[in-house]
């Protein structure tokens, strides 16, 4: 198959799917840190969608044609159901929407739906769980990372289409959270959760044992 793993820099799924013989390329706006720049594309994931005379990042075109699989890993920062702390405030007891961050969430959501709604037959879309009111789609299940072998706790929300859900490989007793977040307490001081890891960029990066049953199952 010829897959797209949308929004991924950091190759993991792009390489799972690889090394089970497919034809896959990793895409987003930042250079690659998975040590394939042959696999590759640098820019614009939409424009990848449409498929076509593709340019990776060793300077090589690829006649791809049309995709067989699209995962998509969409940014989260304004659709996350963590940040909604941060798009309401309350002001004198009266609840306020903070319309910059609301709107950016709502961008957010269109760049959403144009991967869940491509013309592409099989289609996995990956966020946390959303905030109620961007009002996205129900999300076909939700995943956690020792579902399938490491010991941390990270919801993760699949939305899919053409693919059946995953089924876990090996569930074991969660040890740690993956990522350290917070919310605020009544008196304006933050409440936090110690986890793994504070970095956005680390964070986001799909756990190994994740991509390989991706690609096992729906390779």
């Amino acid at each position: 198959m010829k897959v797209l793993v949308a929004c991924e820099e950091s190759q993991r799924v792009c390489t799972a799917f690889r090394e089970k013989g497919h034809e896959a390329y990793s895409c987003d706006i930042q250079e690659c840190s998975g040590g394939h720049p042959e696999w590759h594309i640098r820019g614009d994931a939409l424009e990848a969608l449409k498929g076509g005379i593709i340019l990776t990042d060793d300077w090589v075109m690829h006649n791809i044609g049309k995709w067989d699989m699209l995962i998509a890993h969409p940014p989260c920062t304004y659709l996350s159901n963590a940040g909604a702390c941060r798009l309401f405030k309350k002001i004198d007891g009266v609840s306020w929407i903070n319309a910059d961050r609301f709107y950016k969430g709502l961008e957010a959501k269109e760049f959403f739906l144009k991967f869940l709604h491509a013309d592409i037959p099989r289609i996995a879309v990956e966020n946390p769980i959303p905030s109620k009111v961007f009002c996205l789609p129900q999300y076909t299940q939700i995943i956690q990372p020792y579902f399938f072998g490491d010991p941390y706790e990270k919801k993760t929300c699949l939305w899919l289409k053409g693919i059946p859900p995953l089924e876990e490989t090996e569930r074991i007793p969660p040890r740690f959270h993956w990522i350290s977040a917070g919310s605020f307490k009544a008196d304006g001081t933050r409440r936090d959760s110690v986890g793994v890891t504070h970095n956005q960029k680390l964070r986001s990066k799909t756990f190994p044992a994740v991509a390989r049953a991706m690609a096992e199952q729906w390779g």
